[in-house]
């Protein structure tokens, strides 16, 4: 005698309004990588930081996020994702506090680490209580593709909300906005949300936290310094001890009893090219950024908040991209074309950006706006297949290194195109000029400003030209790689057969969970 499992629920309206709930945390979180964009000359001239700690204000809360995120996924897996979302909201939230009436750098310093460990909690927490709720596929699928555009926009809009609050309050309102979210989170949080957990998690492995994050950090140190600073001993020794200490940490997952990642993920149908088809992902969109942030203030010398501003026009077509690959998903079309599809998306929105020239604006945005369809579709789609292929109980574990490998993707190919870049803008900068003009735009421009009539004119022109060319070289060589991108997807995710229904299969098994 056999029994026929029985179709997934599918959520209803108390899920849909708890997925609203749950995009109140994710788009805080991805704002505050860029809310600080138009506050620090505030911040700089109220508490009076060193050069080294504007430097922490700014980058402490990504990179603690981004150590953390393995160890809070896990967490989540097993003192419960809805607690862990909650006692996240409330460290945000009071890291918010005391970061908006910080009175000293160092304090300042501490509140946005606070936030980052706030933050580490949220992003994985959220992942995994939609992987919970939303057990239908075709669901599940709308479900994570507005966790990919919300994300998304989030980080487009962090600087253009900073703008207008440092414009018309002090700089701490841009801590203070995330109060009221955090509130309303942990209010309805316990009302809508359902609690989920490993039923056997097994002792937390505490050797594995110091090893996740020394080899998280390092290497996001290193590459980011490596794209910002040029090439230096320091920043590569950093990569190397990463690295190393990358190989320790999975040599500790596969020997202990309990570890904090279970190798058996990466054996499960999908997640593995998922994995790194997301990393190539943002690997596309953080590089391309890279460029057009600078392109649009440097090149076509607009003011920060003009510059912001225009940034959020790329955004508006992304609403649509998620929900229509999931659709094409659910009508038949092969996942590895959609994906393929969108990888070869994103390549043309780098042909667009290697066509501009020094004064191209609308060129240039529709250049960010195919290339962020491009992505948003692909991430939307891989993973949800990572998600779908995970078991439930170790959800967690799964978003957290996603969202891992979302941020090496970043760091990668800010230091690999951003390379590229400087080495085209240093070789055709002209030799005559400045030492300062051969080392970056923005010192050029310093240099162009404080020389006299055309010379400083000249400068400024060779320099800009020099920068746009640097920015071809960049997508040419973004175009190759999203190329081979989309046929590497097209060919790997062909044999990626069943995925849903071992989800389904999952779910059954877990309904304790």
């Amino acid at each position: 005698m056999t029994t026929t499992p029985h179709p997934p629920a599918r959520a209803g309206r108390r899920e849909w309004t708890a997925l609203g709930v749950l995009m109140l945390p994710l788009l805080l979180v991805s704002m505050d990588v860029s809310v600080l964009y138009f506050a620090i000359p505030a911040i700089s001239a109220d508490l009076e930081p060193s050069a080294t700690e504007q430097l922490w204000i700014f980058d402490i809360y990504g990179f603690v996020l981004a150590g953390l995120l393995m160890t809070m996924g896990s967490l989540g897996d097993r003192i419960g994702r809805r607690r862990l979302l909650l006692i996240g909201a409330a460290a945000f939230g009071t890291a918010s506090l005391l970061a908006a009436y910080a009175n000293s750098a160092e304090t300042l310093i501490a509140a946005r680490a606070l936030l980052g460990i706030g933050g580490a909690t949220l992003m994985p927490s959220t992942m995994a209580l939609v992987r919970t709720m939303f057990t239908d596929p075709g669901q599940r699928a709308k479900a994570i593709g507005l966790w990919s555009g919300v994300m998304t926009a989030g980080i487009a809009l962090g600087s253009v909300l900073s703008g207008v609050l440092v414009e018309h309050f002090w700089w701490g309102s841009v801590f203070l906005v995330n109060l009221p979210a955090m509130v309303m989170l942990l209010v309805l949080g316990p009302l809508l949300l359902p609690e989920s957990r490993n039923p056997h998690p097994g002792r937390f492995d505490w050797l594995s936290v110091p090893l996740s994050m020394a080899a998280v950090l390092p290497v996001i140190y290193g590459l980011k310094e490596l794209a910002s600073e040029g090439w230096n001993v320091r920043y590569a020794l950093a990569v190397s001890a990463g690295l190393l200490f990358a190989a320790l940490f999975v040599h500790r997952q596969r020997t202990a009893a309990s570890p904090l990642i279970a190798p058996e993920l990466f054996r499960r149908p999908g997640f593995s090219p998922a994995l790194v088809l997301n990393l190539v992902a943002a690997f596309g969109m953080m590089g391309s950024a890279y460029f057009t942030t600078q392109y649009i203030q440097s090149v076509l010398d607009k003011s920060p908040l003009e510059a912001a501003l225009w940034s959020l026009l790329p955004s508006v077509p992304i609403g649509l991209a998620a929900p229509v690959s999931a659709q094409l998903v659910q009508r038949g079309v092969p996942r590895g074309h959609v994906v393929g599809g969108g990888f070869a998306v994103t390549a043309c929105g780098y042909v667009l950006l290697a066509l501009t020239g020094t004064d191209s604006l609308w060129l240039l945005l529709a250049a960010c706006a195919v290339l962020a369809c491009g992505v948003v579709t692909v991430m939307s789609l891989v993973v949800d297949l990572a998600m779908s292929a995970a078991p439930v109980e170790k959800a967690g574990a799964a978003s957290s290194l996603m969202e891992t490998g979302t941020e090496f993707g970043g760091a990668l190919s800010m230091a690999f195109l951003g390379s590229i870049g400087t080495a085209v803008y240093r070789h055709e900068i002209p030799a005559s000029a400045p030492t300062a003009a051969q080392e970056t735009l923005g010192g050029a421009l310093a240099v162009a400003g404080r020389m006299p009539g055309r010379a400083g004119d000249a400068l400024a022109t060779a320099a800009r030209e020099a920068f746009t060319s640097g920015m071809h070289a960049a997508a040419v060589t973004g175009t190759v790689l999203m190329a081979v991108a989309a046929a590497a997807a097209a060919v790997t995710l062909r044999r990626v057969r069943g995925t849903e229904d071992a989800g389904r299969a999952d779910q059954l098994s877990s309904s304790g969970v």
